[in-house]
């Protein structure tokens, strides 16, 4: 097995990336605004895949200050099939190669809910639009393209049971907001992880191999935190968890670093897994680590990607 590459201490600045077109979900804020503004100032034709246009809109002439990339807008609900199908295809039709693929967007905490498809709606947002957005963006992705998705510490509380991933997907049954936070999270590595078999395997459409990898932001200062308060109406608990935040979490640009790193540093392995070096990896700088037990089972990844298929109606054949 050859030996990973080392990534320099204090890593925090991705290669040029001029002639690459990147493509950023939930760029409208926190993690995901970062990444894109990092990508862009690096030269590369960044496409913003958010819910708000408007205040993303906004937001463009601050990122195009020194930048020599190029922003796109691209309209995304996740909690929408009809709205990533027609993503998807706006991209197709633009027929703009896709080099990197970075699958940020999410929710935190949220009380049930479920999303226009019937899921519930952490697992739909966080997993399963990202998954049927990734299948629908396949045919786009160059050879060798880096596809990103963001998980969590929090993967380590989560949990399927094999027999109820289809209730726990559609949010039926016992309900806890964390633990389903944890399972959307645990679902990204199971997913980035059958891609990477699969592509190694040489068993994607067309043989075509990518190069999927995950990472996660450690403690970072992002509206994430806040979402669940606000759709509970708890203002309290909202202010509370900013300042914790503040008080606490790095900065947003800080997390964002495993995610670049993982997008663009040369030679990492295919299925790698990043966060940051710190105590017990909740601040730092990019490093290779490892995700629980769980990520690595490979007939729990297979029953969730035949499920996520099933109820997405994507496919990978």
């Amino acid at each position: 097995m050859a030996t990973p590459p080392t990534i320099p201490k204090q890593w925090r600045k991705p290669p040029s990336l001029v002639g690459k077109h990147v493509v950023v979900t939930g760029a409208s804020s926190g993690l995901g605004l970062e990444v894109a503004r990092a990508c862009v100032a690096a030269g590369a034709d960044v496409t913003m895949a958010v819910r708000n246009l408007e205040k993303t809109s906004a937001l463009i002439p601050q990122l195009k200050v020194g930048a020599s990339g190029s922003i796109d807008l691209l309209p995304l609900d996740l909690t929408s099939l009809k709205s990533v199908k027609s993503a998807a295809t706006t991209l197709i039709e633009r027929s703009q190669a896709i080099d990197i693929l970075i699958l940020n967007a999410g929710v935190m905490a949220t009380p049930l809910r479920h999303t226009e498809d019937g899921f519930e709606l952490q697992m739909g947002t966080n997993h399963l639009g990202h998954f049927a957005f990734a299948a629908a963006l396949f045919p786009l992705l160059t050879e060798g393209a880096r596809l990103v998705n963001v998980s969590s510490q929090a993967h380590r509380m989560g949990s399927f049971q094999a027999e109820k991933i289809i209730d726990q997907c559609l949010g039926r049954g016992e309900y806890q907001p964390w633990s389903a936070y944890g399972r959307s999270k645990l679902a990204n590595l199971l997913f980035t992880l059958q891609l990477h078999r699969l592509s190694s395997q040489g068993k994607l459409p067309g043989g075509k191999r990518i190069e999927p990898m995950a990472a996660h932001p450690g403690w970072s200062a992002t509206n994430l935190q806040a979402v669940g308060a606000q759709m509970k109406n708890q203002p309290l608990m909202e202010r509370g968890s900013n300042v914790v935040n503040t008080l606490f979490a790095q900065s947003a640009k800080q997390g964002a670093l495993p995610i670049l790193c993982a997008a663009t540093f040369p030679e990492l392995p295919s299925g790698s897994y990043l966060g940051p070096d710190g105590f017990l990896e909740m601040r730092g700088y990019p490093k290779l680590t490892r995700a629980s037990s769980a990520a690595y089972d490979q007939s729990l990844a297979e029953r969730l990607w035949d499920i996520s298929c099933e109820l997405t109606g994507s496919s990978w054949s």
